[in-house]
């Protein structure tokens, strides 16, 4: 005889199967923000600052949803609605760093650099976004998540044109204008993922 129902045991191996991809793209991002933040000091780039800043949110982000997997609907929203408040908090980082950026406009940020980590963050968020795409559907946890990795898709993307652009311009404009275009894509995200968790708090049960 089973050892477990039928439900009970369909909600266990789609949690494991949830830890699982949770624990690989968060070591990914880990990874990825190390070598982008790195790159983006030397480099002296706004828009890979802000891509590594997107990395960091997302491991972030995947270390709470792996810790929330097997929680109810409730937690699982108040955990969203965290991630939310972490991805409106990168945003402030950045545009904050457009900010200082203004003064200096003048400054030219090695587009090799920016080339390259764009197009390596571009392979890695590409595979976490491969991994997480099953799950997009499973619950507002994996949701969230998937929501982060698709954000860095377009990430990634912007700082390539970007650095194409300081390449033909030989001007640091370009740059300020990626990271202010990430800025506000970033809170979009966070509005969108905040606006889904006061929903789902709203409507979970409260027992």
């Amino acid at each position: 005889m089973s050892g477990c129902c039928d439900d009970g045991c369909t909600l266990d191996t789609t949690g494991s199967r949830q830890r699982g991809t949770l624990r690989a793209v968060l070591g990914i991002n880990a990874l990825m923000f190390v070598l982008i933040a790195a790159a983006a000091v030397y480099a002296g780039s706004t828009a890979l600052l802000s891509d590594s800043l997107d990395n960091l949110g997302d491991a972030l982000t995947y270390g709470l949803s792996l810790y929330v997997v097997s929680g109810s609907v409730r937690a699982k929203a108040r955990v969203a609605l965290f991630k939310g408040v972490l991805i409106l908090l990168a945003a402030c980082v950045v545009a904050a760093q457009i900010v200082a950026r203004l003064f200096e406009p003048a400054t030219v940020p090695l587009f090799e650099v920016m080339g390259v980590f764009s197009l390596l963050g571009l392979a890695a968020n590409g595979l976490c976004l491969f991994l997480l795409w099953r799950h997009r559907h499973e619950d507002i946890n994996m949701n969230s998540v998937w929501e982060c990795s698709r954000n860095d898709i377009a990430s990634n993307l912007s700082v390539f044109v970007a650095a194409g652009a300081v390449w033909l311009t030989g001007s640091g404009w370009p740059d300020i204008v990626v990271a202010s275009a990430l800025a506000l894509l970033l809170m979009r995200s966070a509005y969108r993922v905040i606006a889904r968790a006061k929903s789902e708090l709203r409507h979970a049960p409260t027992g």
